[in-house]
C-alpha cells in the first residue's frame, strides 16, 4: 500500500503547490483512494504532476466537513465521474467557527446526487482497510473543540492493518489523536505500525500536548508522519522526543506500509 501526500500546508519540491489543506491519495493492489480533498481544487495539478490519475480514482473519504479538507471536492467529482465519495452524515450539516465564519462543505449538491454514501458503522472498503466513524472522547484532555462550535460528530478516521500491524490515517483529530488511536487499539488489538495526518496540536495547551506525548511514549508506533494541523513547532517537539520515528508528511511526501 502506498500513500502519497497530494496537498498539505507544506511543500519543498519544485512545481507542486500546497495550501492549508490536506489531500492523501492511497493505493492498494485493488483499489485507488482519495482521503480528504484539500481546500481547493490545487491537489488536482500535484496529482497530475506526480503521475496520479484522478480519473481512475474509485472512492473518496472525507474526514469530517470543513472546507480545508473538502474544497475541492466539486473540482474532483467533475473530473471522476465514478468514485464513491463516503462520509458521515453529520459532515453536511453547516458549520461556523466561534466568530460565525462559514467552514463547512461548499460542495455543489448535484455533484454529489448518487454518490455518496453515509457511513454509520466500521466499513471495509478493501481487504484490511477500513473507515471507522465512531471515535469515543476517553480522554476530555485531548480534544481540540477550542474557536469551534461543535463537539465533530462528523469525524473519522482510517484504520489499515496489514501483517499483524495496525496504521491509522487521520484528517484533523480533532477528537483527539489518543482518542483515536485508543479506539483502534481496543477494537483491532494489534500494535501500531504507522500513525499519519493532522492531530491539532498547532494551537493546543501544554497540557494537551504532555497527554499527546505522553500516550505515544506508552504506545509508540514505528513511525509517525505528521502534517496540516499538527503545526512545525509541535512538530520538532515530537521529534525530539521520539527521534527518527517522527517525519513531516508535507506535500509530495510518499509512504509505503
Amino acid at each position: 500500500m502506498k500513500i502519497t501526500t497530494l496537498i498539505e500546508n507544506l511543500v519543498y519540491k519544485n512545481g507542486l503547490l500546497a495550501e492549508h489543506g490536506l489531500s492523501l491519495y492511497i493505493e492498494t493492489d485493488t483499489r485507488k483512494i482519495l482521503f480528504d480533498t484539500g481546500q481547493s481544487g490545487a491537489f488536482l495539478q500535484n496529482a497530475q504532476k506526480m503521475g496520479v490519475k484522478i480519473e481512475e480514482i474509485d472512492s473518496v473519504i472525507i474526514s469530517h466537513g470543513h472546507y480545508d479538507h473538502t474544497g475541492g471536492l466539486s473540482s474532483f467529482l467533475m473530473v471522476n465521474s465514478k468514485a464513491r465519495v463516503y462520509m458521515k452524515k453529520e459532515a453536511l450539516t453547516e458549520k461556523y467557527d466561534i466568530s460565525k465564519r462559514y467552514i463547512g462543505i461548499t460542495c455543489d449538491s448535484e455533484l454529489l446526487e448518487n454518490r455518496v454514501e453515509f457511513i454509520t458503522g466500521i466499513t471495509e472498503i478493501d481487504k484490511g482497510l477500513f473507515i471507522v466513524p465512531d471515535i469515543p472522547v476517553l480522554d476530555s484532555d485531548d480534544t481540540h473543540f477550542r474557536n469551534f462550535n461543535e463537539e465533530f460528530l462528523d469525524e473519522l478516521y482510517l484504520a489499515i492493518t496489514l501483517d499483524g500491524e495496525l496504521s491509522i490515517i487521520t484528517g484533523c483529530s480533532h477528537r483527539g489523536i489518543t482518542n483515536i488511536m485508543k479506539s483502534a487499539k481496543d477494537y483491532f488489538n494489534m500494535p501500531f505500525n504507522l500513525v499519519i495526518g493532522g492531530f491539532h496540536t498547532k494551537d493546543c495547551t501544554e497540557s494537551q500536548f504532555n497527554r499527546i506525548s505522553d500516550y505515544l511514549m506508552h504506545n509508540l508506533p514505528k513511525s509517525i508522519g505528521v502534517c496540516h494541523c499538527t503545526g512545525i513547532e509541535k512538530y520538532s517537539r515530537l521529534s525530539k522526543l521520539f527521534g527518527g520515528k517522527v517525519f513531516y508528511n508535507c506535500t509530495g511526501s510518499v509512504v509505503e506500509i
